[in-house]
């Protein structure tokens, strides 16, 4: 490969939302797409349906809760096309509230994957991406639901336009500390009625913020747009067979983000409903949908 011909990759891509989105980049992008997953045999089965649909993705090994996988990641696309244009952190997880793990459990679980995880992915790779690209940090709508459930102060550091990093991720072990210490209410935080999923999204939405920031102030001229996202209810092993949205519709807004022209200046350190930025703030309402998800 020659480091003229433009990459994107998709995380936790061999299936649900993040396949759809392999799928789509295909058929849109103009360069190679990268699918990655943790399990190399679903990876390649996933690789297997999309090139008998004529599509021609590529495949590589990756587990974002590794450090070393991610670092093989790193040299491949280094050595294969000398940086990244696209890069989409769609994996992570989400365990049901009747599943019978502990609370604390689940916290550590999903915290560890869909915040840290996805921090080191940006960390790792956002050195490696190349002017005008495109980075696309998958969220949810429950990280508002979150944010509106905190006390005022946990609310107004989150929303802080000057947090930095390292403050972020304090206040992550600190959520994870308190849930295990059960002071979680007394400290702040969602009543643990609401699944601790939201609390680890509210930090990836605040990470993106963060990072957004940082590329604005040290690559300024490269006009790199860095965005959270929202795909909605969708039909996946997540989000259940009532979903509203079919994975195809899921990644519709992640794809709009993606695949934003070269010469876009925003959005950037949004986040992004239905191709809308929403403002970082507890709504006064949320879509009728959402009970249905939380029920």
């Amino acid at each position: 490969m020659s480091s003229h011909t433009r990459v994107a990759l998709v995380t936790g891509a061999n299936k649900g939302i993040g396949f759809a989105i392999v799928r789509d980049l295909c058929r849109q992008f103009l360069g190679d797409v990268v699918l990655t997953a943790r399990d190399e045999s679903r990876g390649q089965a996933a690789l297997q349906q999309l090139k008998a649909e004529g599509l021609s993705p590529r495949f590589h090994l990756l587990d974002i809760n590794d450090l070393q996988s991610i670092h093989t990641l790193c040299d491949f696309l280094r050595k294969e096309y000398g940086g990244l244009d696209v890069l989409v952190n769609n994996a992570g997880i989400a365990l049901n509230m009747r599943d019978p793990t502990p609370y604390h459990i689940k916290a550590e679980m999903m915290m560890k994957t869909n915040f840290f995880g996805t921090r080191d992915m940006c960390a790792e790779l956002l050195p490696l991406m190349k002017p005008q690209g495109r980075v696309v940090n998958l969220s949810s709508i429950m990280c508002l639901v979150a944010l509106k459930n905190c006390g005022p102060e946990l609310q107004q550091k989150f929303r802080s336009e000057t947090i930095t990093e390292e403050e972020l991720v304090g206040l992550m072990n600190k959520f994870v500390d308190d849930v295990k210490n059960k002071v979680d209410q007394s400290e702040g935080w969602p009543d643990v009625k609401l699944p601790p999923y939201g609390v680890s999204k509210m930090g990836v939405t605040v990470l993106s913020r963060i990072y957004a920031r940082k590329l604005s102030e040290q690559r300024r001229g490269d006009n790199i747009l860095l965005n959270a996202c929202c795909p909605g209810w969708v039909r996946t092993d997540m989000g259940g067979p009532n979903a509203i949205k079919s994975p195809e519709e899921g990644a519709e807004t992640p794809i709009y983000l993606a695949l934003l022209p070269s010469d876009a200046k925003g959005p950037h350190g949004e986040f992004v409903m239905e191709k809308k930025v929403e403002q970082w703030e507890p709504p006064s309402q949320f879509p009728s949908w959402l009970f249905s998800v939380m029920s």
